[in-house]
Formats: structure tokens, C-alpha cells, sequence
């Protein structure tokens, strides 16, 4: 029997997180990437949506700058340790590449939360709401819906706008966040859900 379950949907002032839309995870040829133009795309139509309305955009990326940070994940994934300052792989995807100003969180676990100062942010930032997007959806957006939920902010999670290596683990998980933590809908019922600018 499914559980009873209410849709919050968005506040005044969503902000968006894009999870690591990186090139480590969007470029095959890194160990940890997929090939996902139609993710990137998604998250470039509701980056001008949010520019559009002046609100809050946040990007966040892995980094691993000394060797004794998130060790067991770090054992557990060894492809994590190719995530150093210096490559190319910790880099925003240049097709949604931030403007100046527009903030990028660095991150060593899974959730955009969990020792960050994402939250402190957000609420500088007046968000109220939650659009998560990026990848992969089974790992780290998942991580950060249900962070995002524990922090109490209503979470939408626009389907199109993420993106796992593993159809299975992506469909599961949106599944699994929809009965629980966030509204999971389509990229155009998200961007219908956007406050109009003041």
C-alpha cells in the first residue's frame, strides 16, 4: 500500500542546487563520467529560467585536496581520487558554466550539505525552496533531496534535469524520492512552478 503523501511544491524564492554537473561526471573519458547532453541541456534551461528571475543558483563539486579527506568513501570509489584542485575533471561543464558571482560549493561526500556551508547560503540567499538537479541521481542528488528535506525545505526535483549511469538506479531512485522526500516531475511542470520576477 503506498503511503499518503502531500505535494509542497515551491516557495517564493526556489533556489537551485546543480549537483556536480562537472566534467568528471559528464565526460566519458573520466572514469567516474557519462555521456548526458540531454541532463546538461535541461539544467541550461532552468539556469536562464532562475537568471531570468534573479534567484539564488548554486553549483557545487567534488574536490579532494588532501588525502585524508573522505577516506572510506575515497577506498570504497577509488575513482574519487582523480577529483583534485588542479584537473580539469572538478570543473563545471562550460555549457552551464557559472556566471560571476554565482556561487560554487566544494563538496567530498555526497550530500551538497554534509560539511558545507550550502545551508548557511541558501538562507542568506532568502531560498525558501528547492530545485535539485545533476548528477548522478542514485548518489549524490539523492543525497542532497533527502538533505535538503532534513533541513526543511520542500524539494522538486525536475526528472529530465538528472542523471545516473545506471537507468535502474535512476528510475528506482526517482521513484523512491517521490514517495518520500520531493516532488519529482518533468522539467516543464518545474519551470511552470517559478515565481514570476518582482
Amino acid at each position: 500500500m503506498d503511503l499518503e503523501r502531500h505535494s509542497i511544491k515551491l516557495g517564493k524564492r526556489p533556489g537551485l542546487v546543480i549537483v556536480d554537473v562537472v566534467k568528471g561526471f559528464t565526460d566519458p573519458a573520466c572514469p567516474l563520467g557519462t555521456d548526458c547532453p540531454d541532463v546538461v541541456e535541461a539544467n541550461r534551461q532552468l539556469l536562464d529560467a532562475f537568471r531570468a528571475r534573479d534567484l539564488p543558483v548554486f553549483f557545487t563539486t567534488v574536490i579532494y585536496r588532501t588525502e585524508d579527506i573522505a577516506r572510506v568513501f575515497r577506498e570504497r570509489v577509488p575513482a574519487l581520487n582523480v577529483l583534485t584542485p588542479g584537473s580539469d575533471w572538478v570543473k563545471v561543464d562550460p555549457r552551464i558554466a557559472p556566471l560571476p558571482g554565482e556561487t560554487i560549493i566544494e563538496k567530498q561526500w555526497a550530500s551538497s550539505f554534509f560539511k558545507t556551508d550550502l545551508d548557511d547560503r541558501l538562507k542568506a540567499a532568502g531560498a525558501d525552496s528547492l530545485v535539485v538537479t545533476g548528477l548522478t541521481t542514485s548518489g549524490c542528488v539523492r543525497a542532497t533531496v533527502l538533505d535538503g528535506l532534513q533541513n526543511d525545505y520542500p524539494v522538486v526535483v525536475p526528472r529530465e534535469a538528472v542523471g545516473d549511469r545506471n537507468p535502474d538506479a535512476h528510475a528506482a531512485n526517482l521513484f523512491d524520492m517521490h514517495a518520500k522526500y520531493a516532488d519529482v516531475m518533468s522539467l516543464e511542470e518545474t519551470l511552470a512552478l517559478l515565481p514570476e520576477r518582482e
